[in-house]
């Protein structure tokens, strides 16, 4: 059997973008007023785990860490056909920049056990460090790549994938255990289903907090991250907007020569 880990990630739902706040005195994102969802990039690798599991024996296990209400994409990927879902939650938590995260995240891999292979998104919607799948790696000592947009081979003991470059592809076998972050070229993520989600009712999530990791709280959350944000401002964007009156000829006429005047012609 194939154990496959997938990290997810709430994010608030860019819908409500408007609404997102900052805490001024921890310059973290407030996100208790904003609906979370599944972080894009999540679900292709939550996709990838799936089409896997469709052809081979492959058990997956869904991690996250965030709020109470975090359960919900935990759930949502339980619904999808992953196995057992498993919630980080701890105050203790918040706060957490990438480093932080991904020491919390490798702490939760080593409590469920048996992993071959960790998937995550190559990025956050509300981050996008793309740091967090590499610092996993690191803190497992395990290999990474970095950006896959294709499994070519996937063998028990090691994978031959395709990851992108600027101008191109790198073409990858790596021993498992390992350590992917993916793009959205791997795959079309599916929709969730009624059976899914009727199916799902029976699955129990497991939620561990700090002191079922067995780590200080020195070493996690805004506590255990080395980024210091220094200082926030909003920017403000302002446009001006002119009528152009009189005939057609007229209209071009006026707009040619502005555009020359500003140096685009």
């Amino acid at each position: 059997m194939l154990n496959i880990i997938v990290c997810v990630k709430a994010v608030p739902d860019p819908k409500e973008a408007c609404n997102i706040k900052i805490d001024p005195h921890s310059k973290t994102l407030m996100r208790c007023d904003v609906p979370l969802v599944v972080n894009p990039l999540d679900k292709n690798a939550m996709e990838a785990a799936l089409q896997l599991k469709e052809q081979f024996d492959v058990h997956i296990s869904v991690l996250s860490m965030g709020p109470p209400e975090a359960g919900n994409i935990v759930k949502e990927c339980l619904a999808l056909g992953a196995d057992q879902g498993f919630l980080l939650c701890d105050p203790a938590f918040g706060g957490a920049d990438a480093y932080a995260t991904a020491f919390t995240l490798a702490k939760g891999i080593e409590k469920i056990g048996a992993y071959d292979v960790i998937i995550c998104g190559m990025a956050s919607s509300d981050g996008s460090t793309e740091w967090v799948g590499p610092e996993i790696a690191a803190i497992l000592n395990i290999p990474v790549v970095t950006m896959v947009k294709e499994i070519v081979e996937s063998d028990r003991d090691r994978w031959k994938v395709k990851a992108s470059l600027e101008n191109g592809y790198r073409l990858m076998q790596v021993k498992l255990p390992a350590v992917f972050t993916v793009t959205r070229d791997l795959n079309t993520p599916r929709t969730l289903s009624f059976s899914g989600i009727i199916k799902a009712r029976t699955k129990e999530i497991t939620r561990w907090a700090i002191s079922d990791l067995g780590v200080p709280a020195e070493a996690v959350g805004l506590k255990g991250s080395p980024t210091i944000v220094s200082e926030l401002s909003s920017t403000e964007s302002k446009r001006e907007a002119e009528i152009i009156a009189g005939t057609r000829e007229e209209k071009a006429e006026f707009l040619v020569q502005k555009l020359a005047d500003v140096g685009v012609l």
